[in-house]
């Protein structure tokens, strides 16, 4: 038995309808943006999703350094258990962003276990198999005791089942908004808790999955994990699974964990939008810059990383501009000569962030934090 799909709240379809709005209006700007700089909040948005996803599970990794492991740097100072995590998740994730808009698509066991193996292979044991429901009992611990099972999950002979209904009813049509059958299946996967390990990562990248195939927008743009990651959030996550007491009792109301994930979808969607609309000002501010200094345009893409990730490295710019390694050295150069960059660190591992004569607007706007709307306030 899953949980009952509760009935909406005119206030939570009135949030609903606001997320709705707001995920076409994304969709819109994103659409006419230009693609130099949607592409790279698009890697943005994908490694702040792994970065915030993992660090739940207590692998902490930033973002910045989540973009250069993706962009395939090596001489980046994490330890080699968060960097198998990152690249782990970062595989699974690729995957599931080309997933999208498969035609004859379908979910099944053993996608789910596929998906399981991009994510646990590294570390599967016969003790904790990966790519395969558990053999044995698993406990959720409490965080303030791990001697206290905060808790306990379906007996390993339920599981198959359990996973076989999720399964249908992932394929069904219940007339459900898909957001909602998102959340849903969030909480179904997390509860029945089929894996010995990695349950909570797939359980959202499963919602992520779910959100990107309604089609409104990229998955990049549709993943609520980074806003789950943020540490106030994350309590208010654990908070909100505990209420669904110690052990599976799927015959109950789970109407604030719809909730809960209503406002996820709103704020994240408030981040996105303003994240775009502040990269879209740098955007400017740096080009006009570029343009008044006589330097070729695409030099922004270098200022731009440097403004909104605080630092860009020299294969990251080659890449971007298609350059030769001469070509990016030199303009990195250049830059480093007049100041308006500041080299940090040596050889492979350099990096380069802002000088004292990088543009201090585009800084300013790029610095300026958002206020975020609680939109069940009252």
């Amino acid at each position: 038995m899953l949980f009952p799909t509760p009935v909406l709240t005119a206030r939570d379809e009135g949030v609903l309808h606001d997320v709705e709005s707001m995920r076409l209006a994304l969709r819109h700007q994103v659409r006419s943006a230009p693609s130099k700089w949607t592409e790279g909040l698009r890697k943005f948005l994908t490694a702040d999703a792994v970065a915030a996803s993992n660090s739940i599970e207590g692998f902490k990794v930033a973002t910045v350094d989540v973009e250069d492991l993706l962009d395939g740097e090596r001489d980046v100072e994490v330890s080699e258990e968060n960097r198998e995590e990152t690249l782990a998740y970062q595989r699974m994730m690729t995957y599931i962003q080309t997933l999208f808009d498969v035609e004859d698509f379908s979910y099944g066991k053993g996608l789910l276990n596929a998906l399981h193996w991009m994510l646990q292979g590294h570390r599967h044991t016969v003790r904790k198999p990966a790519g395969q429901w558990r053999r044995g009992p698993v406990y959720v611990t409490d965080a303030r005791d791990p001697s206290i099972a905060a808790y306990t999950a379906p007996d390993a002979g339920d599981v198959s089942a359990l996973m076989g209904e999720l399964v249908d009813w992932l394929n069904s049509d219940d007339g459900t908004h898909p957001l909602v059958r998102a959340a849903m299946a969030h909480l179904h996967l997390v509860s029945i808790h089929p894996w010995a390990d990695g349950n909570g990562r797939m359980s959202r990248s499963l919602q992520t999955l779910m959100i990107a195939r309604e089609g409104v927008l990229a998955p990049e743009f549709s993943s609520i994990e980074a806003w789950l990651g943020r540490p106030g959030n994350t309590w208010e996550y654990y908070r909100e699974l505990g209420r669904r007491g110690s052990e599976y009792v799927p015959d109950q109301d789970v109407s604030s964990w719809v909730r809960f994930n209503l406002t996820a979808y709103h704020q994240q969607a408030q981040t996105v939008r303003a994240r775009l609309e502040r990269s879209g000002r740098v955007w400017g501010l740096l080009a006009d810059f570029a343009a008044g200094a006589g330097v070729d345009e695409r030099v922004v893409s270098a200022l731009h990383d440097v403004a909104m990730a605080g630092r860009v490295r020299r294969s990251r710019y080659e890449h971007a501009e298609s350059l030769s390694l001469q070509q990016a050295q030199r303009d990195l150069r250049d830059m480093v000569a007049t100041q308006v960059l500041e080299p940090v660190g040596r050889t492979r591992a350099r990096y380069y962030t802002a000088g004292p004569r990088f543009p201090q607007l585009a800084l300013e706007v790029a610095r300026t934090p958002m206020a975020l709307v609680d939109p069940f306030a009252e």
